[in-house]
């Protein structure tokens, strides 16, 4: 991700003029000074404005005289300002101001906030092109929650504590809660794991979500079949007694046959079953009358009763619209008045206006006219229907009032007759005994094999196994060793140009342990198993450097392309590091310590020339020009001594 650092604005809080550190991009940025003068507060105030949680910005005289914190950064887009306001007593702000443009003028006094944290996040997780999937799809573990940009910054920052600590190879990687994020994002970031991964993930969590629903739905609707195939002999007798199949009718051998009889059974009505009508008595048949005339007197009640809302809602309609009509030619009648007003005639202010001013009169009244032509030749719905709605309405009660008689009639028929109560019962016997058998085979047929509902199991089956060999852990195993193994080939081109004491033995990246780890005659030692500052601080430079020539190798990769060192010549501490103005006085190249610092800006510069202005590196150091100064692709931002400070002397009063 092209992401470099172009500048770092400190505001006062006196007024006075902002402080501003310009950094050159694809460049080695040396700023060099002695201590105590601010250097070391640069990566927390990058840390800072970029979105952390908390601020680490040294209390203090930065604390107490600044107002306003921020980084100008360079992107494919333009420039980004990203200001942060001093927190005070909090641990940390959610203020932002935050500018983007092709070129951003700094401004003298930041105006105030216009962006939160929250915001802010979400705009650089955008231009990092990260995702928005978590890892592990429904996990609740925070580890395994979605990359973010704040994730990133593991692998672009090396401050005191870190770059030369035998315990800690990346920043803030000394918490548990950052360790095991780190953990779950490494392989994202070597590219063992990508996007198309996650959302593969998802979906094989969506689909086998939806699986397990069809797949219990499908056992269920299997069992219930099965019940009802050991019950097959039952539904045929029951069918027999009913006489809706012939007494001498067996049950087929051949499945498909006996389900086709017993379709046939349930397409049949409830009348089919009953005893012809000469048979019956004479209650019987008065009883079966009963209920055709019930049937046709509920359907001709229906129809008058439908006749009579759809009237009622016509001349609901039609008085609404007279209604409507009535308040207009009321509203505009108030134009007549003022047309007898404005008679010429007449002594009233109107009768004063002129012509061109009298249309605006002349046409409210016409208006009107026209209303009340409309009023009066409105068709009177509510009075021609009057006939309409007494008729039907009395058609209805005529109706009702049989539909009554005629239950009333079949109550006591039912009261008198044991065997009009039989009939009833085995009416109502044969209905259930048809509806349940209906449902018989609707559920066979959902369930049977050659139906839809396996169809979609063996579909999504088929589905979720394409996407696991896709995403097997095999696969992304063998990709993040790929990737590993490029890095740690870098890592120990790297380590050749500094002052590790081996720099020839075989060195892995270990993403479980987050360390290094370095072979030795055949024996694996740990970082903090080998001893000197010098090995650490070698294998931090060789490790750092080498992930983000592998990030460079990969279009449009997340991490930024920046990287900060702070002090990482304190292991050696040697005895000249402070720039010499008398260039005619011999410079003691022997020294060791010299030497030893001059290897790691030669690896810098090893770095740089394949990256050129893709990587942008910003080294923090006591360390003079005439240590680094002769490299090539270095750039001296500052020289931070003799009273020259991160905060100037005019700010503290």
């Amino acid at each position: 991700m092209y992401f470099q650092i172009s500048k770092l604005i400190i505001w006062p809080k006196s007024g006075d003029a902002p402080r501003e550190v310009d950094f050159e991009r694809g460049k080695i940025n040396v700023i060099t000074g002695a201590s105590k003068t601010g250097k070391s507060a640069i990566i927390p105030i990058v840390d800072y404005c970029l979105g952390s949680d908390g601020c680490s910005i040294p209390v203090g005289i930065i604390r107490k005289t600044s107002a306003w914190f921020g980084v100008v950064v360079e992107t494919v887009q333009g420039q980004l300002l990203v200001a942060r306001r001093e927190p005070g007593e909090q641990k940390s702000t959610d203020d932002f101001f935050v500018l983007e443009g092709s070129s951003i003028t700094i401004p003298q006094v930041v105006p105030g906030k216009n962006k939160d944290r929250a915001l802010l996040k979400r705009d650089l997780d955008r231009m990092a092109g990260l995702p928005g999937l978590g890892f592990e799809p429904g996990s609740d573990n925070p580890s395994k929650t979605r990359p973010a940009f704040r994730d990133l910054m593991a692998f672009t920052f090396q401050p005191q504590n870190v770059v030369a600590n035998p315990d800690v190879l990346f920043f803030k990687a000394d918490t548990t809660e950052h360790r095991e994020k780190l953990k779950t994002i490494f392989p994202y970031v070597l590219g063992a794991i990508t996007l198309a991964t996650l959302l593969a993930r998802y979906e094989i969590e969506q689909l086998s979500r939806e699986l397990r629903r069809k797949e219990a739905r499908l056992t269920a609707e299997a069992r219930s079949t099965e019940a009802w195939r050991t019950e097959v002999n039952a539904w045929f007798r029951q069918a027999q007694e009913f006489g809706l199949l012939s007494p001498e009718q067996q049950v087929p051998s051949d499945w498909n046959q006996t389900v086709d009889l017993l379709r046939s059974v349930s397409e049949q009505r409830e009348t089919a079953a009953r005893p012809n009508l000469r048979g019956m008595s004479q209650a019987l048949q008065r009883l079966e009358a009963l209920r055709r005339e019930e049937t046709d007197t509920s359907k001709r009640l229906f129809k008058h009763r439908s006749n009579l809302n759809e009237m009622r809602r016509l001349v609901e309609s039609s008085e609404k619209y007279g209604d409507a009509l009535h308040i207009q030619r009321d509203r505009l009648s108030l134009s007549t008045w003022l047309k007898t007003l404005g008679d010429p005639s007449g002594e009233d202010v109107l009768a004063q206006l002129e012509a061109s001013q009298r249309w605006q009169i002349e046409s409210l009244c016409d208006a009107l006219e026209k209303v009340e032509i409309q009023a009066s030749s409105q068709p009177m719905l509510s009075d021609r229907m009057d006939k309409e709605l007494v008729r039907e309405r009395a058609a209805a009660e005529t109706e009702f009032g049989r539909l009554n008689e005629i239950r009333q009639e079949m109550r006591e028929l039912e009261k008198r007759s044991e065997e009009v109560d039989a009939e009833l019962k085995r009416s109502e016997d044969i209905s259930r005994f048809l509806g349940k058998l209906t449902q018989a085979l609707t559920v066979y047929d959902r369930a049977d094999q050659t139906g839809p509902l396996r169809e979609e199991v063996t579909s999504l089956k088929e589905r979720i196994e394409e996407l696991r060999r896709g995403i097997s852990d095999g696969q992304i195993a063998r990709r993040q060793r790929n990737a590993l193994s490029e890095v740690d080939a870098e890592a120990m081109r790297l380590v050749k140009f500094l002052d590790a004491e081996n720099p020839n033995n075989p060195i892995r990246l270990l993403i479980r342990e987050l360390t290094v780890q370095v072979v030795d005659d055949g024996k694996e030692a740990y970082l903090w198993e080998i001893g000197s500052g010098a090995n650490w601080l070698a294998y931090h430079v060789a490790m750092l450097l080498a992930l983000h020539v592998f990030f460079l190798k990969t279009p449009h990769h997340p991490v930024p392309s920046f990287l900060v060192f702070d002090q990482p010549s304190q292991v050696y501490f040697p005895r000249a590091l402070v720039d010499r103005s008398d260039s005619s006085k011999d410079f003691d190249w022997k020294d060791e310590d010299i030497r030893a610092v001059r290897k790691i800006f030669n690896a810098f510069s090893s770095v740089m020339d394949g990256a050129g202005s893709r990587m942008q590196i910003i080294v923090l150091d006591h360390a003079g020009e005439d240590v680094w100064g002769d490299f090539e692709h270095v750039y001296k931002v500052a020289e931070w001594r003799d009273g020259e400070k991160l905060i100037p002397e005019s700010w503290l009063g």
